[in-house]
């Protein structure tokens, strides 16, 4: 019998997957992980780690499974918290949610439930994986399109695939509701968690604040004929994130303002009045050679080739047309667009999509 260690977060997704691997007869373990346990900058009442483990034991105690702990905060801290601190101080906005995929459930996770016996592990990600008949593995959206998270596994590899495992992805947001309620699961009624993978929801300014120091400085207005006028002051360039509209307290327009670039050098964050604005809207984007990773090697694009494939930029975000060029002799990849794209952020990721396979990412430069 294979055994599968589930990822028990404490969350209705989880609980239902552990379910579903139970009644397929595989040998089902729980394993929950405990990553972050400090509460500097985090909104109280949001995901405290302790409430996940009574409700992750609960609903091991239901199904009666063994349940274990492991405490992964050193290694997040390292490889997720603090490369958002490094990129936030380089003025870039990272995706914490797609680090955590693949540098702890994917990766510190799946090896602590190999020492557990795992043949694989599974989680609650509305998402799916298919093997091809030449052995690879594909990542599939997950069928209910408002909750496809195939977007946060961006990053895995072929050799991360073949040990995972998601038992939803082939299901309604509703279905794992009602079979949750059915088999008076805990977590039937729990609210999703939301904010950072790990940490919930946060003050990003006071949870940078740990790490990166306030600095006062300019809020730059650009016009839309492109002049320049000082319209207010920040505390820090490298707080602020392209598309932002909250947070910047300055009044005197007739429509929104939106932060349209940053400087962290000079500290200067810069804005336009309007959704309209054009600094909002680019018709394309680049990564760097070292920064383009493909899910399936055997469908990369070579240097000096190029190919059509839907795209996206943010979770959520519906697919958008456009064409990947990967330019020569290391000279990284550019995505052109069929239609402007609004708040193009570096530091995010870009998933390629060939239909419904997201078949490779990268790191958005600029």
């Amino acid at each position: 019998m294979k055994r599968v260690v589930v990822g028990l977060s404490g969350g209705v997704d989880s609980s239902v997957a552990a379910w579903l691997l139970q009644q397929q007869g595989y040998d089902v373990v729980g394993l929950f992980m405990r990553n972050w346990h400090e509460t500097t900058g985090t909104l109280s009442g949001d995901c405290p780690w302790e409430d996940d483990q009574i409700f992750a034991e609960l609903v091991a105690r239901r199904l009666d499974i063994p349940f274990n702990f492991v405490d992964l905060s050193e290694q997040y801290r390292a490889r997720v918290v603090d490369y958002m601190f490094d990129e936030y101080a380089r003025g870039r906005t990272p995706n914490p949610d797609v680090l955590c995929n693949r540098e702890i459930k994917f990766d510190v996770f799946l090896k602590e439930a190999l020492k557990l016996g795992a043949d694989y592990v599974a989680t609650g990600h509305y998402c799916r994986v298919e093997q091809t008949p030449e052995g690879m593995y594909r990542l599939l959206a997950g069928v209910d399109p408002g909750k496809d998270q195939s977007y946060f596994l961006c990053q895995l590899s072929q050799e991360q695939l073949s040990r995972a495992m998601f038992p939803i992805g082939g299901m309604l947001k509703s279905e794992v509701r009602r079979i949750a309620g059915e088999q008076r699961l805990a977590t039937a009624k729990r609210k999703d968690s939301q904010g950072i993978c790990f940490v919930g929801k946060v003050d990003l300014p006071v949870f940078l604040q740990q790490k990166l120091a306030a600095r006062r400085g300019d809020i730059v207005e650009i016009t839309r004929e492109g002049g320049e006028r000082k319209v207010g002051e920040h505390d820090g360039a490298h707080f602020y994130t392209i598309g932002q509209r909250k947070g910047l307290g300055v009044g005197g327009h007739v429509e929104p303002l939106f932060v349209i670039g940053t400087d962290v050098e000079r500290n200067i964050v810069y804005v336009g009045e309007g959704d309209g604005h054009p600094g909002l809207w680019r018709g394309e984007l680049s990564i760097l050679e070292q920064d383009i990773h493909w899910v399936r090697p055997d469908l990369a694009v070579a240097p000096g080739e190029s190919r059509r494939f839907s795209f996206r930029i943010r979770y959520r975000q519906p697919l958008q047309g456009g064409v990947l060029h990967h330019l020569p002799q290391g000279g990284g990849a550019r995505i052109v667009f069929d239609n402007p794209q609004r708040g193009v952020t570096p530091g995010q990721f870009a998933a390629f999509y060939d239909g419904e396979e997201l078949v490779g990412s990268g790191v958005i430069h600029k």
